[in-house]
């Protein structure tokens, strides 16, 4: 494993200046997984083995970790640990698709955990991450202390069939181009894309704060192919290997405090949120007013804060 340590007067900075802090980590460099090298980032450092660490997993498949930059505000608090998952972003991109499975995926946690001798930890993450986090916190792993939930994928039926009621209230035409485009295989057209950009206005990104943040428009790229291959298309089409997904039968397995949010307009519906939220004991849900899928681009300040207060009161 190598590190970058930041030390010194940027350190400092970085610690006490949100601004700063949410640009550098005080510990950056590669842990060793299976199959390859995954890139991570630590801000909070001092609060190791004092603090249980928030480990934040990204989106995708083959998304990155900043969008989940928000976080680092919470360095405050805890150690905040954001990643890159193997074959996106700044980590390494082997050959072959053998490890782009949610078992791979899970795996990568414990062998951060035991990389960077974590014995406490708060499991967080948002989307196809907050699949990864239930999918860890339901296996009941030892030194978990508490679970964040961020608009994530459950099951794959109900998301497809939650956003096909969203899909119902877009503009007549918008709607009918995109089921022409699905059932005829043509999703990759200029029509398709359009189409698509309407509904990610309502449901993605509501804000323009959220479509010009720095945090989607720079840093590593993302894994298109992995994306297409494990996903689909677009954000409501999901023919691939994640198309008959389901993790809520074992969501009463989960045994600490749990946050789910969701945005008001997510694509992880609310009715849903909070249904699963309700399989699980004691769970609480946010749902984060006028905000899309992007919950943290939407509103990033209700939602840190939310999450802060939550922490607090879950590790009492």
């Amino acid at each position: 494993m190598r590190r970058l340590l930041v030390t010194g007067l940027f350190a400092l900075l970085a610690f006490t200046n949100p601004s700063f802090a949410h640009q550098d980590p005080e510990i950056a460099g590669y842990i060793e997984v299976d199959g390859g090298r995954i890139w991570y980032r630590l801000n909070g450092s001092e609060h190791l083995g004092k603090k249980p660490a928030i480990i934040m997993m990204h989106g995708g498949p083959g998304g990155t970790h900043r969008s989940n930059m928000p976080y680092v505000a919470l360095a405050d608090e805890y150690p905040v640990i954001l990643y890159d998952q193997l074959g996106t972003g700044n980590s390494d991109r082997p050959e072959g698709r053998d490890g782009w499975t949610v078992e791979h995926f899970v795996g990568e946690i414990d062998q951060i955990r035991a990389k960077l001798g974590l014995q406490e930890v708060i499991i967080a993450g948002h989307s196809w991450g907050g699949t990864l986090a239930a999918e860890y916190a339901v296996r009941r792993p030892e030194g978990l202390r508490a679970a964040i939930l961020s608009s994530p994928l459950i099951s794959t039926h109900q998301w497809l069939a939650d956003n096909q009621i969203w899909i119902d209230q877009l503009p007549k035409d918008v709607a009918a181009t995109i089921r022409h485009h699905e059932a005829n295989g043509t999703t990759n057209t200029k029509e398709y894309r359009a189409a698509e950009a309407e509904f990610y206005k309502r449901h993605m990104c509501r804000t323009e704060g959220c479509r010009q943040s720095r945090y989607r428009t720079d840093g590593p790229k993302g894994n298109k192919a992995m994306y297409e291959y494990m996903w689909g298309p677009s954000e409501f089409f999901a023919p691939g290997t994640l198309k008959d997904y389901d993790v809520s039968e074992r969501l009463p397995n989960i045994n600490v405090p749990t946050q789910m949010i969701c945005g008001e307009f997510d694509e992880a519906a609310p009715k849903s949120c909070k249904k699963y939220a309700g399989m699980v004991e004691g769970a609480q849900t946010l749902i984060v007013p006028n905000a899309g899928h992007a919950t943290m681009g939407d509103n990033e300040e209700l939602y840190i804060t939310s999450v802060r207060a939550f922490l607090r009161n879950a590790l009492k």
